[in-house]
């Protein structure tokens, strides 16, 4: 019996030559990720322990991204916290204000993720850098400080299920609309601790971002991980962004799944999550009345990279935001930032009526830049659109992707881009 591709790169970190589902192991860690809401914790629990150092100050990374610049005297104190450990321990990829950006978009940017690496971050979507072909998932704080003193942590090895890619997406089509259709079709607990491996000669019509994207929503349908094979654009990426040397694993042709599926991205269509679950989706052509919305939001982890901003921008040039909508631009990193300025996206955002902020998890977490009163509903590039996610519990939040994000903030109500006659 053979092992999947996750499967072989725990079995390597464990130094083990075999794992099997369910099997716990001890692994070494090559990142160990937190932020300013859950790094804080953490650093309070390692000071409860009798190790008082990290393990390695090349292999933390500790990004200033929900908060900041700080809102309030609550998240200041805990972006003081963080610098202070930042400093005491000499960490070197700490990121605060002026090069932070949102920690999934700017680590593998940074070049501090890459294939074949096992990575814990206190965060849940730290599953986007299975991307790269690295096995990455989100921890509590406790584990992120025993990550940091030791250089180690606990798994229970996932089962697996295989994704089939197959076919061509057509124009407006994303992989936003992949990872929500799948979760749609699954459900937010049909990959419970599972390892959602994507494979499949569809897999090339994916850019880096798009599959970004995808691997990064992997926990709103309950997997451990995403992971995608490391093929030419794969390599291509991490030669781009990083001077690491990376391991490339390959599923064994017996390795077992729990459950296959082929995706067709030709038949996918553009694909809203309504209220108040991920799994709750809808294509476009499937809404036959209009949902009005009060805002946009086009950013996040999940969907604020140079491709997203392109894809918007082209919808937005040359119209306006409808009056009385309110559209958030939030590059994800201060590169795509200063990319997007190059290229004239911010241009592009500002003349349309929209507003663009620096890079920040804001919105998505209710945090601030786009807080929703009672009654209100916004059109969102984020990844969940639980009750008050985004602000009042009596607020609604629509899950798209860029493009229909962007439409629908011209004509006001949740519209495919080809309604604006594109």
């Amino acid at each position: 019996m053979g092992m999947t591709m996750t499967q072989k790169i725990l079995a390597a970190a464990a130094g083990l030559e075999k794992v099997e589902a369910g099997q716990l192991i001890e692994a070494n860690l090559d990142l160990v990720l937190g932020n300013d809401i859950t790094s804080p914790v953490a650093i309070h629990e390692m000071d409860k322990m009798t190790k008082k150092n990290v393990f390695d100050k090349d292999k933390i990374a500790l990004v200033m991204d929900h908060f900041i610049p700080n809102k309030d005297i609550k998240s200041a104190e805990h972006c003081k916290c963080v610098r202070e450990f930042a400093c005491k321990h000499d960490i070197t990829n700490y990121f605060d204000v002026g090069e932070m950006g949102i920690e999934h978009a700017l680590l593998p940017e940074k070049g501090l993720t890459v294939a074949g690496d096992v990575i814990i971050g206190a965060d849940s979507h730290t599953c986007t850098y299975g991307a790269l072909g690295a096995f990455s998932t989100g921890v509590g704080s406790t584990d992120m400080a025993a990550g940091m003193a030791t250089g180690k942590a606990w798994f229970k090895v996932p089962s697996a299920i295989k994704f089939n890619i197959v076919g061509k997406p057509a124009k407006w089509v994303s992989g936003k609309d992949v990872i929500l259709h799948i979760i749609g079709m699954i459900g937010v607990d049909g990959a419970l601790y599972k390892s959602m491996e994507f494979v499949g000669e569809g897999i090339k019509n994916l850019s880096m971002d798009d599959r970004f994207t995808i691997a990064n929503m992997a926990i709103e349908a309950g997997g451990k991980n995403g992971i995608f094979p490391v093929d030419e654009l794969t390599e291509q990426y991490m030669k781009e962004h990083s001077k690491r040397p990376y391991k490339v694993y390959e599923a064994d042709e017996d390795a077992v799944y729990d459950e296959e599926y082929t995706i067709d991205l030709s038949e996918l269509k553009p694909t809203i999550s309504f209220p108040h679950l991920p799994e709750n989706t809808r294509t476009i052509d499937e809404i036959t009345e209009d949902v009005v919305i009060d805002q946009s939001v086009i950013g996040s982890c999940t969907n604020g990279r140079i491709d997203d901003l392109r894809c918007a921008a082209e919808i937005l040039k040359g119209r306006k935001v409808k009056k009385g909508v309110r559209c958030i631009v939030i590059p994800a990193t201060q590169s795509i930032y200063l990319q997007a300025m190059e290229e004239g996206l911010l241009k592009i955002f500002i003349e349309a009526g929209a507003v663009v902020s620096t890079p920040t998890c804001g919105p998505c977490l209710g945090g601030y830049m786009g807080i929703l009163a009672a009654g209100e509903r916004c059109i969102s590039t984020t990844n969940r659109n639980f009750v008050g996610r985004m602000g009042h519990v009596d607020s609604e939040v629509y899950l798209a992707s860029p493009a229909v994000a962007a439409a629908s903030a011209v004509t006001g109500k949740i519209s495919a881009p080809e309604e604006l006659g594109l």
